[in-house]
């Protein structure tokens, strides 16, 4: 264990209302891939930049496309939760960690145990016909071919999953606003914080121990109190909880 990890155990023990805010890194050890490193889905060649795709506006007037990027790349249902999410929901269960506010869709938070969890960007889990609102399922999702239609009316069905271009759910941002200004440590992992408005919700933090985990360096470096720069999932499998 580094000195930075033993930093963090140190920090995790001594706290008992702890906030976790991530991003796409989380996610990436369990195969998921994220948008901006090397390997990430903006470096790989498409028709159009995923930015472009995973918009509203595209979504409206080329859905047809948007689902084959969509169906192709969103929709990965082998992905398993990873050490990160793990220790992470043990954290709930012990009292220590009082939410966690993820900007990924893939639904692995939950799919650890963690009961708090508030989905800045939605979930692929959810899904809506944008004419008379019925829900489906991830499943009814994956196994559509091209543009998935309502079973009762027809109408085109839209996952719930904020687009570029649309608003983040004003009940999400809330509490999140209230979570990491009522936090005593906040911990940030596995996020460039390259994406507006998540990103600016550090801004609320009054707490005692700011806690960067990323690969690469984040604008919020300079502020943290501690800045561990491995992945996420290896820095928690070491962390124990509750003195096991």
């Amino acid at each position: 264990m580094t000195k930075e990890v033993k930093e963090l155990q140190g920090a995790i023990d001594r706290y008992d209302n702890i906030v976790f805010f991530g991003g796409a890194g989380v996610s990436t050890e369990s195969g998921i891939p994220d948008f901006r490193s090397v390997d990430g889905l903006y470096n790989q060649q498409y028709d159009y930049p995923p930015e472009t795709i995973l918009s509203h506006d595209f979504f409206m007037t080329d859905t047809a496309e948007f689902y084959r990027f969509y169906q192709a790349k969103m929709l990965c249902d082998t992905a398993r939760p990873n050490a990160a999410h793990e220790k992470l929901a043990e954290l709930e269960q012990a009292g220590k960690l009082r939410a966690v506010i993820t900007q990924n869709i893939d639904n692995l938070h939950q799919m650890a145990g963690s009961k708090n969890v508030l989905e800045l960007h939605g979930s692929v889990y959810r899904n809506y016909c944008t004419k008379c609102g019925r829900s489906y399922d991830f499943a009814y999702m994956k196994n559509s071919a091209g543009v998935p239609k309502c079973e009762a009316c027809q109408g085109t069905i839209k996952p719930d999953v904020v687009l570029y271009g649309e608003g983040l759910d004003n009940d999400t941002i809330t509490r999140s606003v209230k979570a990491i200004s009522d936090a005593q440590a906040l911990i940030i992992g596995g996020t460039s914080l390259a994406v507006y408005p998540a990103a600016g919700l550090i801004d609320y933090f009054r707490g005692e121990k700011l806690i960067v985990i990323n690969k690469a360096p984040t604008p919020r470096d300079r502020q943290a109190d501690l800045v561990i720069s491995q992945p996420i999932g290896e820095v928690f499998s070491q962390i124990q909880v509750g003195g096991a």
